[in-house]
C-alpha cells in the first residue's frame, strides 16, 4: 500500500466501484518515488479545493492495477505516475510522469467543472 493520506484502491473491484459510484474521480497509479510523490502532495491539496471530486491512489505493482497500467489511454507512457481522471465511470484524461499542482488543477478544472 502508498504511503499517502489519500482513499488507496487495492483491487480490481474497489477501482469498479469508486469510478462506478461517484462522477468525478482522479487516480493516480504509482509507486512512492520521486517523480511520484509530487504528485500525491499536490492531490492531497487540491482534494480540500475541489470536493465534488474522488482522489485515489493505486499501486503500479499491485497485479490488480493492471486496470489502468494496461488501459488502452496508458498506451505510449514511459514514465510513473499514470494519471486518470474519470467523468461518470469513463475516462476523460490521462497523463504520465510527474505533474504540477496547477497542471493537475487545468484538468481538473477542464473535465470536473460546470
Amino acid at each position: 500500500m502508498l504511503h499517502t493520506s489519500l482513499e488507496h484502491i487495492i483491487s480490481k473491484v474497489d477501482f469498479g466501484k469508486i469510478i462506478s459510484e461517484n462522477e468525478n474521480v482522479m487516480v493516480c497509479c504509482g509507486r512512492m518515488g520521486p517523480m511520484c510523490i509530487p504528485v500525491y502532495a499536490a492531490m492531497t491539496e487540491l482534494k480540500e479545493e475541489y470536493k465534488n471530486v474522488r482522489f485515489a491512489d493505486f499501486e503500479f505493482d499491485n497485479p490488480e492495477a493492471a486496470v489502468i497500467r494496461d488501459a488502452p489511454e496508458a498506451i505510449g507512457f514511459m514514465g510513473l505516475p499514470f494519471t486518470f481522471y474519470y467523468k461518470n465511470g469513463k475516462a476523460v484524461a490521462a497523463t504520465s510522469s510527474i505533474q504540477s499542482k496547477d497542471q493537475i488543477a487545468a484538468i481538473l478544472d477542464k473535465h470536473f467543472t460546470a
